[in-house]
């Protein structure tokens, strides 16, 4: 797979900068579009005003629904799909200024960050019709006090890299609302069920079971961030669940919230 440098000003959209490391970027893209594998010489925070987009790096599969957003390393090959029609704002960080300001190792790799409101207002401001220097440093350093401390790995998928255990896991990737039993996957690609059990422990940090849930949840996730009108009765029934408190239990294991609390309708 090649994964080619991507210069910001080959970007399409509305370009801003502050002038000393800072560029930040608004674009549409239409649901179905895909950002091949590419990677930036800056640093970048990918935020979907609205909208829903899948990021995927070699660590893993990244949902991102509007109330997420994710950080990317400089340098980091990196895949986009957009899920649902977003508004895309992107800050881009110069590895100069991330080491001036004193950001440090916690930024060296990729995460998923829970968008809080104060953090969502701030990006919307960078953007607005008030593009005046002074303003939009303050923003800036406010927008990554706030994204020091709003780490959330509810929506991500880690995908393994040993190749048995991959071909098990796109198969389950390719439906997770299906029943996967082990056993079946196993034979599937090659191995026993006992390797390929010790090899998504080792693989992922998650057993197989759980990373079967954690796929199935993102699914979920996915389905409600694309249609709000969906009940959670309904998409229990089609995620495959006996019933909506068993569906709600298996999503507060994953995310700390019921399906209601984490769509906000509480």
């Amino acid at each position: 797979m090649n994964i080619l440098e991507k210069p910001i000003a080959a970007i399409e959209g509305i370009h801003r900068t502050t002038g000393d490391g800072v560029h930040m970027v608004a674009r549409h893209a239409a649901k179905g579009t895909r950002l091949a594998p590419h990677m930036h010489r800056e640093s970048q925070l990918v935020y979907a005003a609205t909208g829903t987009m899948q990021v995927t790096t070699p660590k893993g599969r990244w949902l991102v629904p509007p109330d997420r957003a994710v950080w990317v390393p400089a340098r980091l090959g990196h895949a986009i799909d957009v899920l649902a029609d977003i508004e895309m704002r992107t800050l881009y960080f110069d590895l100069a200024w991330l080491k001036r300001e004193g950001h440090g190792r916690k930024l060296a790799s990729e995460f998923v960050v829970r968008v809080s409101p104060l953090l969502h207002q701030t990006i919307l401001a960078l953007f607005d019709d008030r593009n005046e220097p002074a303003r939009t440093a303050l923003l800036v350093r406010l927008a990554m006090l706030e994204l020091e401390r709003a780490e959330d790995s509810a929506t991500f998928i880690p995908v393994p890299q040993e190749p048995r255990c991959r071909r098990a896991a796109d198969i389950v990737l390719g439906d997770p609302t299906a029943d996967h039993e082990i056993e079946t996957l196993a034979r599937a690609v090659g191995t026993s069920a006992r390797t390929l059990s010790r090899l998504f422990a080792a693989e992922t940090q998650l057993s197989f079971k759980s990373w079967c849930q954690r796929a199935r949840i993102a699914a979920a996730i996915q389905r409600m961030s694309v249609d709000a009108s969906l009940s959670v009765k309904q998409l229990a029934s089609d995620l495959g669940y006996a019933s909506v408190p068993a569906f709600s239990h298996a999503f507060r294991q994953v995310t700390g919230k019921t399906p209601t609390e984490f769509a906000g309708k509480e």
